[in-house]
């Protein structure tokens, strides 16, 4: 799929921050396809980036409405459609990351075909997947693993690879949600795929490489969560990491959207290696990234450095402090 920027970014009535990480991520690695937010009543969120009318955006040359929401289960409200409709009406083509699909909406699928505009839905797949083998392959490669749901390890991902390219190592990030993908232009949103291709889909997604390339793979929910266990496990076994980042948000009690409380980062690394081991007997934790930006600098230097000593491993935040260190340490020891 080829969608068209510069985008304006819808974020609805999101009740808080964390629920248009979409859209952010879009403003944080990509700023110049934004050209500004729209937001709705009560919204808790913000981008930070103007605040546009999809007339004012269509004006000023936006291509795509994107929805930069994320929402439980991926459901798009039935309230939203009359901007998506509007947005069709005034030229744009729309792209969702949300499970439910655009077209579902009799209205959305009249107004882009009457009006010759495209339906993106980044979330589904466009080709069928084979059910994973756990064949071995040529290649190295890293994946993001968590404590919860929405902790950083889409940041942590693109922090590893940028800081791999710069050091001239040839390095891929591999979006495997929705807001990577239009990040990174490709992918394949892993929660949307059928549970028994869901490995299948990772082997596909970081293929057979040379000796020495590193594919540094997004991850997905955590093996703790009640919710999204499968999804992680799955993607775990199909992308056989030899190498994975645990990624903790340390200021939470219990996971996102659920009374579940907060598994420790030992026991995240215990059962990540109990578990990957099914498809990678070498796998093994590179290091930490902490997610601190609800915490002040000193406080967040001083957690980095507690839990380095704690686990002797590498530890950063990849958005604070970057992820020279863990680099450092994944280059020798691979």
């Amino acid at each position: 799929m080829e969608i068209q920027s510069p985008y304006l970014v819808f974020i609805g009535d999101a009740r808080d921050q964390l629920a248009a990480k979409t859209g952010q991520g879009i403003v944080d690695w990509r700023p110049e396809r934004a050209l500004g937010q729209l937001r709705l009543t009560g919204c808790g969120a913000d981008l930070g980036i103007p605040e546009l009318t999809v007339g004012e955006a269509a004006g000023q040359g936006a291509k795509t409405l994107v929805i930069g929401v994320v929402s439980p289960g991926g459901v798009l409200p039935a309230a939203w459609t009359a901007v998506i409709v509007e947005a069709l009406r005034c030229g744009m083509d729309v792209a969702s990351g949300l499970h439910t699909r655009l077209s579902s909406f009799p209205e959305v699928a009249d107004a882009a075909r009457v009006n010759g505009r495209h339906l993106f839905d980044v979330r589904h797949a466009d080709r069928p997947f084979k059910t994973g083998d756990g064949e071995k392959r040529p290649g190295k490669r890293l994946l993001t693993v968590g404590t919860d749901c929405s902790v950083g390890k889409k940041y942590a991902a693109l922090v590893i690879e940028r800081e791999l390219r710069g050091r001239g190592v040839d390095a891929d990030f591999r979006a495997t949600g929705q807001t990577g993908i239009l990040i990174a232009g490709s992918g394949v949103a892993i929660d949307a795929v059928v549970a028994d291709f869901i490995s299948g889909a990772a082997e596909w997604l970081s293929p057979a490489a040379a000796a020495d390339h590193w594919d540094v793979i997004e991850g997905q929910g955590s093996l703790f969560h009640p919710s999204f266990a499968g999804v992680t496990l799955g993607l775990l076994h199909g992308s056989q990491p030899d190498a994975f980042v645990v990624c903790h948000e340390p200021t939470r009690a219990t996971m996102r959207n659920v009374a579940a409380p907060m598994p420790s980062v030992e026991a995240v690394i215990d059962q990540t290696m109990s578990a990957g081991r099914a498809t990678n007997p070498e796998i093994r934790c590179a290091g930490v990234a902490l997610n601190t930006q609800h915490l002040g600098e000193g406080a967040a230097r001083a957690l980095v450095d507690e839990t380095a000593a704690r686990l002797r491993l590498p530890v950063s935040d990849p958005v604070r402090f970057g992820m020279a260190n863990l680099v450092d340490a994944l280059l020798k020891r691979f």
